[in-house]
């Protein structure tokens, strides 16, 4: 019987460890096993209402989910690469990222962290954000100094060179852009 417990372990871990990253790179364009992005890019300052954070990167192991849903975000909780930043009608959230950008988002808004890599001492820094719906106030960090930051909308992409503009893309699809002005 010992004996039977110990192939069946180790056939699952084989099978764990052997096939399921196969199937993982069946399903991703690269050439290689997907990257899970475990480092945080940024934190929560400020949650008002409904607000949510989904994290899609994340594999989960425990089997026991709670069945009340997802847990409501809140200040401090932190957000990585590939998140998708959703919040309802009475919503909003500020979050500020690793290079000292900081996005206020509106409620019924949803953005996601397409891509974010920044190094403090480095020069080719780079971000995508998508913003699809609701309005975004923000305020270029580092990386819109020393790289490419980038605002994806549903009418076009804007190249950040250190501003802080304002979008709002309304129910009809519209999409309204303005640069805040800093009084001296």
């Amino acid at each position: 019987m010992t004996a039977r417990w110990i192939a069946l372990v180790a056939g699952l871990y084989l099978a764990a460890g052997g096939l399921l990253p196969s199937l993982a790179w069946g399903q991703s364009d690269s050439k290689g096993p997907p990257r899970l992005d475990v480092n945080p890019i940024g934190k929560v300052l400020t949650v008002a209402g409904i607000a949510h954070i989904e994290h899609p990167a994340t594999i989960l192991v425990q089997a026991n989910l709670p069945t009340s849903g997802n847990a409501p975000t809140k200040v401090g909780d932190l957000v990585y690469r590939g998140d998708v930043i959703e919040t309802g009608a009475d919503g909003a959230m500020s979050i500020t990222f690793a290079d000292g950008t900081s996005f206020n988002v509106s409620s019924n808004a949803r953005m996601e962290v397409n891509d974010f890599v920044y190094d403090p001492n480095g020069h080719s820094n780079s971000s995508l954000m998508s913003l699809t719906k609701g309005t975004f106030t923000f305020i270029a960090g580092n990386v819109a100094h020393t790289g490419d930051m980038k605002v994806d909308t549903p009418v076009g992409t804007m190249g950040i060179r250190g501003t802080a503009p304002r979008v709002q893309i309304l129910d009809d699809g519209t999409v309204k852009f303005s640069t805040l002005v800093e009084q001296k």
